[in-house]
C-alpha cells in the first residue's frame, strides 16, 4: 500500500506541474502551427495538421524533410534529445524507482520490457519500456492492445494512461536510436503488414522515431490498418513540415495527453 501511495503521489505531482498546459496549447492553436511550418502551406493541411497521403509525392516529402532539417538543426535537435533524456532520468528518478517497485510487487516478471521496433531507415532496434502487461501476454503471438485489454496489469493501466511506461526510452535516445519527438516506432510484424496495405508507410522511417509525436497528440490510439492509415497522415505532416517550434508544441500537447490519459490502452 505504501508503494502504491507513493506512485499515486508522484503522478499527482506531475499532473499539478503540467496543469497549465491545456490552456497554453489551446491559446497557441493553429497560428503557431502556421508559423512553425511556413506560409507556403496549403490551407487544408494547416487546418487538419495532416497530409493527403493519396496525393503525396515521395520526392516532395523527402525534399521538404531535407530542407527543414539542415545539419546545424539536426545537431541542436540531437543535443536537445540528449539533455532531455538525461533530465528525465535524473529529475524523475524517484518516480522511476517507485514505478519499478510497484511493478515488481504487482505481478511476476521483469520491471523493464524490451521489444523489437523499426527505426530510422527501417533498421530494427530494441525499445525499453516499463512492463505494463503480464509476463505471458504474447504467448499466442504479437497483437495490438485493445480496449479493456485483460493482459494489462493494475499498475500497467496507470503507467500507460500517464505515459510513465515510455520514460525508459530515454535510454534509446541516449543510444541514438530515437529522438524525443518523432513518429512512434512500430513492431516489425506490423510494419511488414502495413507497408503492404498503406502507400508511403515506409517513408515514416526517414526520420528517427520518437517517444512522442504529432500523431500521438492529434489522434487517439488505434489498433487497425485503417487507424494506422489515419495516423500516417499526421506522421508524414510532421516529417514534411518539421521545425523546432512544432517540436515544442508537440511537447506541450504531450503534457495534456499524459494528464488526461488520451488514447491510452
Amino acid at each position: 500500500m505504501e508503494v502504491q501511495a507513493a506512485l499515486i503521489a508522484a503522478g499527482a505531482a506531475a499532473v499539478f506541474a503540467g496543469s497549465l498546459a491545456p490552456q497554453i496549447v489551446r491559446r497557441v492553436g493553429d497560428g503557431v502551427i502556421r508559423n512553425a511550418i511556413g506560409d507556403d502551406l496549403r490551407s487544408d493541411e494547416s487546418a487538419s495538421g495532416r497530409v493527403d497521403v493519396a496525393s503525396l509525392r515521395s520526392e516532395d516529402l523527402v525534399k521538404g524533410a531535407a530542407t527543414r532539417s539542415p545539419g546545424s538543426l539536426r545537431f541542436f535537435k540531437r543535443l536537445f534529445d540528449i539533455l532531455t533524456a538525461l533530465a528525465l532520468i535524473v529529475f524523475l528518478s524517484p518516480l522511476l524507482i517507485a514505478t519499478a517497485i510497484a511493478i515488481k510487487l504487482d505481478s511476476k516478471g521483469p520491471v523493464l520490457y524490451r521489444q523489437r521496433r523499426v527505426g530510422l531507415d527501417g533498421r530494427e532496434f530494441e525499445i525499453f519500456k516499463f512492463r505494463s502487461m503480464r509476463e505471458d501476454a504474447e504467448r499466442g503471438g504479437a497483437r495490438w492492445a485493445a480496449a479493456n485489454d485483460d493482459r494489462i496489469t493494475r499498475v500497467g493501466r496507470f503507467i500507460r494512461r500517464t505515459r510513465i511506461d515510455e520514460i525508459p526510452q530515454a535510454i534509446n535516445i541516449i543510444k541514438g536510436e530515437m529522438s524525443f519527438v518523432g513518429p512512434r516506432p512500430e513492431r516489425p510484424e506490423f510494419v511488414r503488414m502495413l507497408e503492404k496495405e498503406i502507400p508511403h508507410y515506409h517513408e515514416r522511417h526517414i526520420v528517427k522515431p520518437g517517444i512522442t509525436g504529432w500523431a500521438q497528440v492529434r489522434h487517439e490510439y488505434t489498433a487497425s490498418v485503417e487507424g494506422a492509415r489515419d495516423k500516417l497522415a499526421y506522421d508524414l505532416f510532421y516529417i514534411k513540415h518539421f521545425s523546432p517550434i512544432l517540436d515544442l508544441l508537440i511537447v506541450l500537447m504531450t503534457v495534456r495527453v499524459a494528464i488526461l490519459g488520451i488514447g491510452s490502452r
